[in-house]
């Protein structure tokens, strides 16, 4: 006892830190299972450092005998600065991520067993010209994927369908599914399950190595524990203590490694937030936490619920929201950090306000470093970007998608603008040929490019090349719309473009076909009407993007300047700032239209991660927070986020009327006809859901059961159905005879 005040007085003297009752708890607790729920701004980082150097110090433990696992590169290097700057005397502990702890794994085993195999995920030009018609495309994920797609579906996959492919297989990796189940998971992707099944092959036989990418280190590595147990003994006695930082981000096959590693000793400390778990879509697994005990039955579980950061009235008004959430530790977040101003919220007339608004408010700021404008969408920090470049004031964008200005939408909008210059180029045509009207078909495409008479395709196409008597006319139309728009300021063609040409409808098509998502598709149009706004001509417009793609790239040398922070609300996780703006607060956004359907559909999971998403934005605030919505987008009304006006009635709770008593909330009905004990669930049963009607259970697998209905195989969560009362037994009605 004597031994660890020596040491908390110390460090205390030494560099100030003042530990709290619950936080030298934790530094103590070193021996068995250990889960630290630390709560936004509770000081892990700081507890985590003075366990470890409390480990060495006084326990006399050897640096090489720890080993911490962190969620990525940059929490690992902090933690090690922070040893370092805690600790300058002791030699350096092991911190690395899971997946670089995994690497080594599979690099040994295959070292041992001759297995040559080959990365092929990371830094690689993707934008060099691939020949998809090759048996052999380049040994890279994603010209695989792209490779596949085109083979399998016959088209060019776009980046949204890459991305919603590359993350359902991370999915399906880092929640362990095994290959019956890949079905049931939902991907937008035409044929994505296909896809997967080829990746998978092509990986063991496209070449003399096994082709391996990120999350096969992970897999593979948690396979080799499994089977190998020379290694895994090797492993389990390198470390006798393990911890584990922002475990809330942790999928199912990460657990399942590190549960290896600890299981000669037991000595593992996980320090997470269930509250902060916001990588569902990528296989976080939340519910691991929840059910830690079970892991670990002799763990303890211990609350850091004081808030270092944030003001009184942010703390309070946070920890209130998040109770809306039910799969989640109780906890109680608290303060003594003194009120500074209620949270804000702004409520503008129409979505362009919203940059404006910004601009006007944080030019009156000294301090640009103290701000951060987050959002749920990459796509929001477009409209910000040209708004504060045209004001002159500096941002540092954390995670700029600078795909945006290669996107297809882009590219056409460019090529209709071109083709007002000229209706000649056959080559400009071939690009939105299928997005204008007219409906010229493929053939009647190849058909006009064998013509070289430099006359207008469209006089070309109405004289030599074989129409139907419907396309005549939209076709002239075309081209006459085209020569109005000869000149005509950018925003005017955008426009036009839209609804005269009908590139709207077009797209809705696509959209509806290919399974893309209609409302970001329309978001970046309606982008590039903001960009066009107040320019003069289509060159200036063309200027404008090719500059404003240069901004992107050029504000990340702004990260340590006096500038303001744009962010998404998923990369704000572990920052801080004394103003915080929270923007695009619409229920479609945050939550999104998805998390809605599912949350009526009974999976509430979607819409908690929502909460927990909205929550991060929420205490990344010191001092101010101000949460915007607005009351029009492209012309329609929007609701404001049924977030926002949870956080309204949390800060100004209504009022009853004093001349009436106010009458009591009716409860839900209670459905004496519900299932309520898991048992009554059986292969075979004919059921009755509250949302999807009759169908019948064709699998149950742990946490899920697999129902048919009429429209479709649905996986439901068995404990949600179960207290919410959505299934009943259906009854089976017998044809009788008259």
């Amino acid at each position: 006892m004597e031994a660890s005040s020596d040491f908390f007085n110390r460090k205390h003297k030494d560099h100030g830190v003042a530990l709290n009752h619950v936080q030298k708890q934790a530094v103590l607790q070193t021996e068995g299972p250990l889960l630290l729920l630390a709560a936004p701004g509770s000081g892990k980082t700081t507890t985590m450092i003075m366990r470890i150097g409390y480990l060495i110090e006084v326990k006399g433990v050897a640096p090489s005998r720890i080993k911490a696992v962190t969620f990525s590169r940059a929490s690992a290097s902090d933690m090690k600065e922070r040893f370092t700057r805690f600790f300058p005397d002791l030699p350096p502990v092991d911190f690395s991520t899971i997946h670089s702890l995994a690497f080594e794994i599979v690099r040994e085993h295959f070292r041992q067993t001759g297995t040559a195999y080959q990365m092929i995920e990371g830094d690689i030009d993707l934008e060099e010209r691939v020949d998809f018609d090759s048996e052999h495309p380049p040994l890279h994920k994603k010209h695989i994927l792209r490779h596949l797609f085109n083979t399998i579906v016959g088209e060019i996959i776009t980046d949204d369908q890459m991305d919603e492919l590359t993350t359902y297989i991370s999915y399906i990796k880092n929640k362990m599914i095994p290959r019956e189940e890949w079905p049931l998971v939902e991907c937008d992707v035409k044929e994505a399950e296909r896809i997967l099944r080829e990746y998978e092959a092509f990986k063991r036989s496209g070449s003399d190595k096994l082709l391996i990418d990120y999350d096969d280190m992970l897999t593979l590595g948690n396979e080799i524990l499994e089977r190998d147990k020379v290694l895994l003994r090797k492993y389990q006695q390198r470390y006798d203590y393990v911890l584990t930082d922002e475990s809330q981000d942790t999928s199912l096959v990460q657990h399942a490694i590190i549960e290896k590693l600890v299981r000669r000793h037991g000595n593992l400390c996980v320090v997470a937030d269930d509250d902060q778990s916001i990588y569902g879509w990528r296989g976080a697994e939340p519910s691991y936490l929840l059910n830690f005990k079970q892991v670990y039955p002799k763990a303890v579980i211990l609350f850091m619920e004081q808030n270092y950061r944030s003001s009184k009235d942010i703390v309070s008004a946070a920890n209130q929201f998040i109770k809306r959430n039910k799969s989640r530790y109780d906890k109680n977040m608290f303060t003594h950090n003194p009120s500074h101003q209620p949270i804000k919220i702004r409520s503008l007339a129409d979505y362009q306000d919203q940059a404006k608004y910004l601009v006007q408010e944080i030019q009156k700021v000294e301090s640009l470093r103290d701000v951060a404008v987050l959002y749920r969408n990459n796509a929001s920090s477009i409209p910000l970007m040209n708004e504060f470049d045209r004001a002159g004031i500096p941002f540092y964008m954390k995670d700029g998608d600078i795909r945006f200005f290669s996107h297809w939408v882009v590219k056409d909008i460019l090529n209709f603008m071109r083709m007002t210059f000229t209706d000649k180029r056959a080559d400009i045509l071939e690009e939105i040929h299928t997005k204008i009207n007219g409906y010229i078909t493929r053939r009647q495409m190849a058909a006009l490019k064998e013509i070289t008479n430099n006359e207008s395709v469209f006089d070309n196409l109405l004289n030599y090349v074989e129409l139907k008597d419907y396309q005549r006319k939209p076709l002239q139309e075309c081209k006459e719309t085209l020569q109005q728009m000869k000149g005509i300021p950018p925003l005017d063609a955008i426009r036009a473009i839209r609804r005269k040409l009908g590139y709207e409808k077009a797209v809705e098509k696509m959209s509806e076909r290919l399974g893309f998502r209609k409302e970001y598709v329309f978001g970046i149009l309606n982008t590039l009407e903001e960009i066009a706004d107040g320019l003069e001509t289509m060159e200036d417009f063309a200027k404008r993007l090719k500059y404003l793609e240069s901004v992107m790239k050029s504000s990340r040398f702004n990260k340590n300047r006096n500038a303001v922070t744009f962010s998404t609300l998923h990369s704000a996780k572990g920052l801080e700032f004394k103003r915080v703006y929270m923007i695009d607060l619409i229920d479609g956004i945050i939550p999104s239209n998805d998390d809605l359907e599912k949350n009526g559909a009974g999976k509430q999971e979607f819409m908690e991660e929502a909460v927990r998403l909205f929550y991060v934005g929420m205490t990344r605030a010191k001092m101010e927070l101000e949460l915007i919505t607005y009351q029009k987008r492209d012309g329609e009304k929007v609701k404001e986020s049924l977030f926002v006006s949870d956080v309204r009635s949390i800060i100004a709770p209504p009022k009853p009327m004093q001349t009436q008593v106010p009458k009591e909330e009716p409860s839900k009905p209670h459905n004496p006809k519900a299932i309520r004990n898991k048992n009554e669930l059986k292969l075979g049963s004919i059921v009755e859901h509250r949302v999807f009607g009759r169908g019948e259970i064709i699998k149950i697998n742990g946490e899920r059961i697999h129902i048919r209905f009429q429209a479709g195989v649905k996986a439901l969560s068995i404990l949600t159905c179960i207290e919410a009362g959505l299934l009943e037994p259906a009854v089976r009605v017998e044809a009788t005879k008259r």
